[in-house]
């Protein structure tokens, strides 16, 4: 595979079985949870006040980064504060032993051995130590939980120091989110997600995240915009109605597939998506 004898002699003690992950596995409830729960969770307390406060601080780092990769703050501040909690948290677990526990007794072990080779790769380049690979029990780490694939084929070494850090340095975790971003098909200056009302009479078989109507077809079902406008223009959207018919309602636009390619959990990615959505502006 390419890893030097004196990267796997560093790694070897850590690449330990630890029963706890399997336990972790086997017991994956969270997204089980409904939107609102979920999203009234995650969304909720400080998380707003304190993505505002980080894209302030930030502003001339997001500015550079949107310039280069189209990805606006919002979205990525939204990633982070769900991730990491802006980087204040990256997990406890060993990352080599979680791979590695993984890749011997899981549902995916295929998946796992890649990730294992993939964080062996991480240290070879330089970008990592075997003390430093700290994070999640299913192997993501630093402040946006990257895989040790993701990380591998999309990090970025923005602060120019030679090293694609994504554990300490900020420009070159957010920068790495927005290259992976735009490799699920970010389009730049495109919308991603809209809370919208609905009428009571709708096709209600049209709504489905696999069908897509121009905006105008929407409006002209009387679809309105929660805040805000909805334009009658050809933009293809996808209704999507997390807990029914009865619930919130949302247009999910193109950019909101990549959404979906960070993290398939439906919950997550909507969340992820309307939080977004309130970073840039959208009242409650």
């Amino acid at each position: 595979q390419g890893i030097s004898a004196k990267v796997i002699a560093e790694a070897a003690p850590s690449m330990t079985f630890d029963p706890a992950i399997v336990r972790r596995d086997r017991a994956q409830s969270v997204f089980n949870q409904t939107f609102l729960q979920f999203s009234d969770r995650m969304v909720g307390g400080g998380r707003i006040p304190n993505g505002l406060a980080k894209i302030k601080q930030h502003a001339a780092l997001f500015a550079k980064v949107e310039a280069q990769f189209g990805v606006p703050a919002p979205v990525l501040v939204a990633f982070w504060g769900l991730e990491s909690d802006f980087g204040a948290n990256f997990g406890k677990y060993n990352i080599l032993s979680a791979n590695a526990t993984l890749a011997y007794d899981c549902r995916r072990p295929d998946f796992f051995r890649t990730q294992l080779l993939d964080s062996l790769r991480i240290i070879e380049r330089g970008d990592q130590t075997v003390d430093s690979m700290t994070g999640d029990w299913a192997g993501e780490f630093g402040g946006m939980q990257f895989t040790a694939s993701d990380y591998l084929k999309h990090a970025v070494d923005f602060d120019g120091d030679g090293r694609r850090d994504l554990t300490k340095s900020i420009p070159d975790t957010l920068a790495s989110a927005a290259n992976f971003l735009n490799s699920l098909g970010w389009q730049r200056g495109q919308p991603w997600l809209q809370e919208v009302r609905v009428p009571q009479k709708l096709p209600w078989d049209q709504a489905d995240l696999a069908i897509k109507h121009p905006r105008s077809q929407w409006v002209a079902w009387g679809v309105t915009a929660a805040h805000g406008s909805l334009p009658s223009d050809n933009l293809p959207a996808s209704m999507i109605l997390p807990m029914g018919r009865h619930g919130p309602a949302f247009l999910a636009y193109p950019n909101f597939q990549a959404f979906l390619g960070w993290n398939s959990a439906y919950v997550y990615s909507t969340t992820v998506a309307y939080f977004a959505t309130r970073l840039a502006g959208a009242p409650v």
